[in-house]
């Protein structure tokens, strides 16, 4: 069988004005591509004002968080007095609540002698001690004597004179009141006599404490109260000072 020659299709081609524009569109593509950048590159980006004030980040640290932190006040406490220990055979918590009872009793204690040891130095101050012959102002009266503080026997008829407990105290040197350094010192009472009407003195011994004369007060025998004061008074003012100044 004869095969059949079959006449070439005829070349196609573009109109000029086509192929043109195509060629030129595949060039401007291309440069396109090569022009732009890639995503990783950096762009130009325009900022607003506002975002050109703002702080930047703290650079990035790799020190770890606590490294700096310092340990609290529990903490440290913790440390001295660990909680899951016991004291003194009991809990912490009981334990710090007995130890705070016995500092707030110690302060207490401490105070109460700081005021106590002050305030008796200043009454001893003030208490008329022989040291001088200051004249001394208080109450004269009278009583029946007999064996005194100072270990002495005394009659009605004896010049004697007993002293302020507070007086007689503040002097006192060990626990014997016969070894008082005030015993057998001489005072001088003095006092107006309404009655003579003139001024009357008389020198004392001191043999005895007075528990309710206050500090300038004295007691003495009956004939030497009456030679200074009328005896119905019971109770007058007068002055006295120590003779005897070496205590």
């Amino acid at each position: 069988m004869d095969k059949i020659k079959r006449k070439p299709l005829p070349a196609t081609s573009l109109p000029e004005d086509l192929k043109t524009d195509t060629e030129d569109d595949f060039k401007r593509i291309s440069t396109e591509i090569q022009q732009t950048p890639p995503v990783h590159a950096k762009r130009n980006i325009k900022l607003f004002g506002w975002e050109l004030h703002r702080p930047l980040p703290p650079p990035y640290s790799e020190t770890p968080c606590h490294a700096s932190a310092k340990p609290t006040l529990i903490q440290r406490f913790d440390r001295i007095f660990p909680p899951y220990k016991r004291y003194l055979g009991t809990r912490r918590r009981k334990f710090l609540i007995l130890l705070a009872v016995v500092l707030v009793l110690l302060l207490a204690l401490i105070i109460g002698l700081a005021v106590g040891l002050s305030s008796g130095f200043s009454k001893t101050q003030n208490l008329p001690l022989p040291t001088n012959r200051e004249t001394h102002t208080g109450d004269l009266t009278y009583y029946s004597p007999g064996m005194g503080a100072c270990g002495i026997v005394n009659s009605e008829s004896d010049k004697i004179v007993a002293i302020s407990h507070l007086v007689f105290d503040a002097a006192q040197v060990g626990s014997n009141p016969n070894s008082n350094p005030l015993c057998r010192k001489k005072i001088r009472v003095s006092r107006f006599n309404e009655q003579a009407g003139a001024q009357r003195s008389v020198d004392l011994i001191v043999t005895d404490r007075c528990v309710g004369c206050k500090s300038t007060d004295i007691d003495t025998t009956t004939p030497v109260f009456d030679s200074l004061a009328d005896h119905n008074k019971g109770r007058v003012v007068t002055t006295w000072a120590w003779l005897d100044v070496d205590l």
